[in-house]
């Protein structure tokens, strides 16, 4: 099953006797998922597993669902309000789904967003941080997709929530896309709700009330947060404007965790979609993958193809009729910006 399909699985659009049987094989699978997230959260509270401070102070990013909730983006934020704070970041992750140890999706396109920010790519994200540390002497660690890593302390937490997919349907991985129970937003010190203006204020408002019926110190620390198309880039790394491209006939690939909303904002950026081509998150695209979209595009009335820049960044040279529609997060409400200032300067002491 691809990934659109168990999407439509877990949601409940697929319908039928084979689907609810499914789903309800899928449940008793998320309750023993859901008993060792319970046992590892009761080890860390009871000090059974214990966390360890860096040198310099920790700003954590990462959701409790999987799948896209525009974490990128605000890491370069991030990153980039330390450094207006006078601060010297480095970036540590993961490295999920790099190929051969090299650099993932994320760190190539953190790189083109923040060129002078050392980033490190480790599993082991203590030792990430000191090597950072030590060899970069950097001021502060933002960490990416660090909600779950319970491991290395941070002195901010903050947990992204997708406005067009807030709580994964409802249930823990495998049944839907809960990494945890919403009870864990307890430990969060701010929510940011994401792609806050693709839904409507009725919606936010039932969004809000949910998050703080499951962590109630967090009333005053909801923040929205919205992407904003910017401009079209191309491999060679030049940009055009998205008025060269309104109204005119485009098709879109990705391999991202939610393209529904990747092409809500397309649409919003004047573009018309006239096809999709969607691959799992985090693919690495083979030359059969890109002939097969080229061929789409072409049937569809087409040559325009545009992307992520999450994509852009790993497809080979030759691509040339491929742009990726570039986003920057900003705040609806000028004021949710300085409270993130507030709170990353009293993290980092400032």
């Amino acid at each position: 099953m691809n990934e659109s399909g168990f999407r439509n699985l877990v949601s409940g659009q697929a319908k039928g006797v084979l689907a609810s049987s499914l789903r309800m094989a899928l449940s008793v699978v998320s309750m023993g998922y859901g008993l060792v997230i319970c046992v590892r959260a009761a080890f860390y509270r009871r000090g059974w597993k214990t966390t360890r401070r860096a040198a310099v102070p920790v700003i954590s990013l990462g959701n409790v669902t999987t799948g896209g909730t525009g974490k990128t983006p605000l890491v370069a934020m991030v990153c980039n309000l330390l450094r207006e704070s006078g601060i010297q970041p480095g970036i540590v992750s993961r490295g999920y789904r790099s190929v051969d140890g090299g650099a993932n999706d994320e760190k190539m396109v953190l790189n083109l967003l923040c060129p002078s920010v050392p980033h490190e790519q480790n599993p082991d994200r203590i030792s990430a941080a000191n090597s950072l540390t030590v060899a970069d002497g950097v001021d502060a660690i933002v960490m990416d997709d660090g909600f779950q890593h319970r491991r290395l302390h941070r002195d901010l937490d903050i947990v992204l929530i997708d406005a067009t997919n807030p709580f994964g349907y409802g249930y823990l991985l495998p049944r839907g896309l809960l990494r945890e129970p919403l009870s864990s937003l307890r430990r969060a010190d701010v929510a940011m709700i994401t792609r806050s203006d693709l839904v409507s204020e009725h919606d936010l408002a039932k969004i809000e009330r949910r998050i703080i019926d499951a962590a109630p110190q967090l009333a005053d620390r909801i923040l929205h947060v919205a992407f904003q198309p910017t401009s079209l880039r191309s491999l060679d790394g030049s940009s055009m404007s998205l008025n060269e491209v309104a109204g005119k006939s485009v098709h879109l690939m990705a391999g991202i965790g939610n393209p529904d909303a990747f092409q809500t904002t397309a649409v919003r950026a004047g573009m018309r979609v006239t096809g999709t081509s969607w691959f799992p998150d985090h693919h690495h695209y083979s030359n059969d993958d890109l002939q097969q979209v080229q061929q789409r595009a072409s049937s569809s009335g087409t040559e325009w193809i545009v992307t992520t820049l999450k994509d852009l960044v790993k497809l080979p040279k030759g691509c040339d009729n491929v742009r990726a529609l570039e986003i920057a997060a900003v705040f609806p409400n000028p004021q949710h910006l300085v409270v993130l200032r507030g709170l990353i300067n009293r993290a980092t002491g400032r």
